[in-house]
């Protein structure tokens, strides 16, 4: 790879995927020079938050291993200089990284302006370039081309063929349809209610909208601004939504499941 400007390759580790909240457990840096000469820069972060189970279990950093480790804030001078005059590159680092690193640099006392920067985000590429449709669904897990896309029943013989190929592949050698359960596509895991306007964070919930939104747990809500929940049982909300205002009302909050 040839290169004019100095350019750094980053990935972040963190807590969870809300950039307003969540917190860095491991920083991987690479930075090219023209010249060919690279540098390394990889640390442990301990986040001053419990790391959840199911971070724990896809990136292997658990809360022992981040006991000892110094805060963001106390590596931050470090990390600076690490990508000063360079250009990024990553995978969603323009969605996500480099917005969770500018907020904690922020909370460290620092300035980070990656915005003027070239970024090269390998995943918007991708995303550019390569078909995420059913004919590429097709393709993939069926080998074959999809004939006559676009048209219902086509379409709906492709879908039928390609959810029996990923039971095949997913299922753990079942073979019924409801082996694909575990792929949940109404609702991710941080987030409470279907259309994430509400999530889970560090144990409680949030509210994705209003004059709390990302600021105060649901719990903390209910027990200063009872009428501004009132007021959510007034208006356009999901009967799921709705639900969830009338307990914490009466002081009843779920339980975050740990998976």
């Amino acid at each position: 790879m040839k290169i004019s400007r100095p350019i750094v390759i980053l990935d972040l580790e963190t807590t969870g995927t809300w950039i307003e909240k969540d917190k860095i457990i491991e920083i991987a840096m690479i930075r090219c020079e023209p010249s060919g000469e690279r540098q390394v820069f990889t640390r442990r972060v301990n986040p001053g938050i419990l790391i959840p189970a199911e971070v724990t279990q896809v990136t292997g950093i658990s809360n022992e291993d981040v006991k000892n480790a110094p805060r963001f804030s106390e590596i931050a001078k470090d990390v600076l200089p690490f990508l000063e005059g360079a250009d990024f590159g990553g995978f969603n680092i323009e969605r996500f990284d480099l917005p969770i690193l500018a907020r904690e640099f922020s909370e460290a006392g620092m300035s980070f302006h990656y915005s003027k920067m070239m970024i090269y985000d390998a995943q918007k590429i991708y995303h550019l370039n390569e078909k995420r449709d059913l004919t590429a669904a097709y393709s993939f897990y069926c080998h074959k081309d999809l004939v006559g896309a676009h048209s219902a029943l086509a379409d709906t013989e492709a879908t039928l063929e390609v959810l029996q190929a990923q039971i095949q592949k997913y299922g753990q050698g079942k073979e019924e349809i409801e082996s694909l359960r575990d792929f949940d596509y109404k609702k991710h895991g941080e987030f409470y209610d279907a259309e994430r306007r509400i999530r889970w964070w560090n144990g409680e919930l949030y509210m994705m909208f209003g004059k709390y939104s990302c600021k105060e747990s649901l719990k903390d809500v209910a027990q200063k601004d009872r009428r501004y929940l009132e007021w959510i049982l007034s208006q356009d909300f999901s009967d799921e939504i709705k639900d969830l205002i009338e307990d914490a009302l009466e002081g009843q909050f779920p339980v975050y499941e740990k998976k």
